[in-house]
């Protein structure tokens, strides 16, 4: 069963979920980003299931990104080095 599991191949519409986020720093950035986006009109990506979901815009975005649904990319230059300051 593990063999079909490495053989799959993800269809255009299929996602999967996001690495985990070990940074509080970043998972709060990601969120931040999230958050502006459904602010602006953006669908949520998880079903709110009737009454029971967050109803704020920030916790429905703490809650995607907790979940793994949004994916997000690291800057080159994440590792900690100040922008326009080369690593050599």
């Amino acid at each position: 069963m593990a063999q079909q599991d490495q053989d799959h191949v993800a269809q255009p519409g299929e996602m999967h979920p996001a690495a985990p986020i070990t940074s509080r720093f970043l998972f709060v950035d990601v969120a931040a980003q999230r958050a502006k986006q459904l602010r602006r009109g953006a669908l949520p990506r998880l079903e709110r299931g009737g009454v029971q979901g967050p109803h704020k815009l920030e916790r429905v975005a703490v809650e995607e990104v907790r979940t793994g649904v949004i994916q997000y990319t690291l800057p080159t230059n994440y590792e900690g080095s100040p922008r326009g300051v080369n690593k050599e």
